[in-house]
């Protein structure tokens, strides 16, 4: 399902710079006010995993990309690029729709994402919870 919502060019480039040169700790992505394309709301480069958590509003969805560093036992750090899909239970239900509508327009666009991590409330996009599923795929 498309939107028609477009996704701005430096959306790609800005996660080119996050990818490719590490400028970037992440990338908060929104639908532009006049819903016609997804645009870069932020971006930071030296973060906490819990200041990218903060940087997601309570009531209303965004896009994000992450670069999770992570530890796997016996083998030692890694980096892994994840893609967000913040929509809270808070959120307004157009808004959810639009979002999720939209989605894959940005994620064509991002080549070298690791996986995806959908979260409705906090305990889903807790390091825990998306450790446990980084870890998942990657032992498997």
């Amino acid at each position: 399902m498309s939107s028609g919502v477009g996704v701005n060019d430096q959306a790609v480039s800005v996660f080119q710079d996050l990818k490719l040169k590490k400028k970037y700790k992440y990338i908060v992505y929104k639908i532009a006010d006049n819903n016609t394309e997804i645009v870069v709301e932020s971006t930071v480069e030296e973060a906490s995993y819990d200041d990218f958590v903060k940087a997601l509003p309570a009531n209303e969805c965004r896009y994000g990309v992450y670069d999770f560093q992570y530890e796997v036992p016996n083998e030692g750090q890694r980096n892994k690029i994840l893609f967000y899909t913040w929509s809270p239970d808070t959120g307004k239900i157009k808004q959810k729709m639009l979002y999720a509508a939209s989605k894959d327009a940005l994620r064509k666009k991002l080549d070298g994402i690791y996986t995806e991590i959908q979260c409705t409330d906090l305990s889903e996009l807790s390091h825990e919870a998306v450790y446990e599923k980084v870890i998942l795929i990657t032992c498997h």
